[in-house]
């Protein structure tokens, strides 16, 4: 943990100092350091201003979208005893991205810069009702059907995405393709709040609850007998993970497979007990997500890559190696 602790603020000066122009350590070091009121006026003027305005906004959103969806893939892997689990398999970010798409494409800039959040939030929570109604609906609520509700609410969103991409004004298509890739770009400090409201919410849960989380290890009949409600203590962590994630995706857009793998990563180093991999999730989430922004920003300069395409890169290489050694 102490290692991965200094790999994060290593990584998060090197994201700062990357970019389109590079600027040297020392004088990141020395913006940072008059931002917080330390060091000299010689430190601020252009390069103050990149820093503290546009990169380091930047590198805080992808360590609290990092952390959170970390976090969620955890939780829904422990919850639905799926190592496969992740938003992305159960529809919210689908739902989220359809929102924010019909924004792009149909109704507009209306409520000014916080258009895109609202959308994205309200299609994730939509999606994660759907699910659970179509939970409700049936006999027996095991992990088995919230996956395949997850399922097709996920291929629905999907498909109401692309017939919204197709019809809707196609100058926007650019950027509509670039926001479902995922991506950092709309980081600002007026809406690095609600990125770190979306990964706090979802920390807190997990942490509180670490013992109940335990108690699935054990098997969900365990579980019961030692006084944990499974089915609701599934809804529960499915609600909050779909509330999390829709607040994630409306500031980062679609951003695959970190909710995948870092909880796999973290629990050979951390244990499978929940409170210490809660907190270790949230750390190598964070550093996955900056190692791959920094990526996504120095493979074709001076274009960004959509972060999504190094995360789904780096998640299918991963899923590939799980089903060797499994094979193995």
């Amino acid at each position: 943990m102490m290692l991965g602790a200094a790999l994060l603020v290593t990584l998060g000066l090197l994201s700062i100092a990357y970019g389109s122009t590079l600027i040297p350590l020392r004088q990141v070091v020395g913006a940072l350091a008059h931002a917080a009121g330390l060091g000299s006026q010689s430190s601020s003027g252009p390069v103050g201003s990149i820093v503290v305005d546009l990169r380091l906004p930047r590198t805080l959103l992808a360590i609290a979208v990092g952390a959170g969806l970390g976090v969620v893939g955890a939780l829904l892997q422990t919850v639905t005893r799926n190592d496969l689990a992740d938003p992305f398999l159960f529809g919210l970010s689908s739902g989220a991205a359809a929102g924010a798409v019909s924004v792009i494409t149909v109704f507009g800039d209306t409520f000014g810069v916080w258009t895109l959040p609202l959308a994205a939030f309200t299609g994730g929570v939509l999606a994660a009702g759907i699910v659970l109604l179509l939970v409700s609906r049936v006999k027996g609520q095991g992990p088995e059907r919230l996956i395949l509700a997850g399922l097709a609410v996920s291929f629905l969103f999907t498909a109401l995405t692309n017939y919204l991409v197709f019809a809707g004004d196609q100058r926007a298509a650019h950027s509509v393709l670039f926001w479902t890739m995922g991506g950092l770009g709309l980081a600002r400090w007026d809406n690095i709040g609600l990125a770190a409201l979306g990964a706090g919410i979802i920390l807190i849960y997990g942490l509180r609850n670490h013992r109940r989380f335990d108690a699935f290890l054990a098997g969900e009949g365990a579980a019961e007998s030692l006084g944990v409600p499974v089915a609701r203590m599934r809804r529960a962590t499915f609600l909050v993970a779909a509330l999390a994630t829709a607040i994630l995706v409306a500031v980062a857009g679609v951003i695959g497979f970190v909710g995948l793998m870092i909880p796999h990563l973290s629990r050979p180093l951390s244990g499978p007990l929940h409170r210490n991999l809660v907190i270790a999730c949230a750390l190598f989430g964070a550093i996955l997500l900056l190692a791959s922004d920094l990526l996504a920003r120095t493979l074709l300069p001076p274009q960004e890559l959509p972060i999504g395409i190094i995360t789904s890169s780096l998640g299918a290489f991963f899923v590939v190696t799980l089903l060797m050694r499994n094979r193995l």
